[in-house]
């Protein structure tokens, strides 16, 4: 058994409450794989080989329509599990696409072994179980959106959120990350020009203002109020 591989699994949030016994069953049947940002990791409707568990980096799981519609799901960083759901299905293909969004480590487990190691080990059934309630409720909260907020809602929930706690000049403040409108859309169930079309309402009603590909907030006040909050 690779030393490193157990060290590396440790490390994972979602395996800190493995005894060591379980840790290395699991490295035993875990092999470490590389991917550059873009780089596809699982695709959607392909039958399922494998299940991933995330050590460094971020990835994006996306569900696309017929008409080349994408949703993202989760973004998923160290301690995410991916594809854990298909092995217990009488068909077992995968059920979103997984693509890396950064330099990214996941280590991959045979699904056959993945299904032994749950008969066999109570501790590793449970923490599996505890992050199928979690990603439960993300997606029950994903269809509340969804369906009960209108765009412009989702918007300015989503500028809010993904601006958090960094205050510029004159209270300002800007998102985490450069998105484009079309992540944006992928994000929040829409299309690129719905989005842009609503950014310049906002833009035009003082909310925010956009500099290339910076968005900045100006009124966070406002911008709850478009949100519902």
């Amino acid at each position: 058994m690779d030393e490193q591989t157990v060290q590396a699994l440790r490390r994972v949030p979602l395996f800190f409450s493995l005894p060591e016994r379980v840790l290395r069953q699991l490295a035993a049947v875990a092999a470490r794989r590389e991917y550059a940002p873009g780089e596809l990791v699982i695709l959607e409707g392909e039958p399922c080989r494998s299940v991933y568990f995330v050590a460094e980096g971020e990835v994006r799981v996306v569900r696309t329509a017929p008409d080349g519609r994408e949703q993202v799901l989760a973004l998923l960083g160290p301690g995410g599990a991916l594809n854990t759901v298909p092995p217990f299905l009488p068909r077992k293909v995968n059920h979103a696409t997984v693509q890396a969004v950064t330099p990214t480590v996941l280590y991959a487990v045979p699904a056959s072994d993945f299904l032994l190691l749950v008969d066999e080990c109570p501790e590793l059934a449970r923490v599996l179980l505890e992050d199928f309630a979690r990603r439960l409720d993300r997606l029950s909260y994903l269809v509340e959106d969804l369906s009960l907020r209108t765009v412009r809602e989702r918007l300015a929930r989503f500028l809010l959120k993904h601006a958090e706690g960094q205050e510029g000049e004159s209270g300002t403040m800007a998102l985490l990350r450069r998105w484009t409108q079309e992540e944006i859309a992928t994000q929040i169930g829409t299309v690129r020009e719905v989005v842009a079309r609503t950014l310049r309402a906002f833009a035009s009603a003082g909310l925010l203002k956009i500099e290339g590909h910076r968005i900045i907030l100006l009124d966070r006040e406002g911008l709850e109020k478009e949100a519902g909050q």
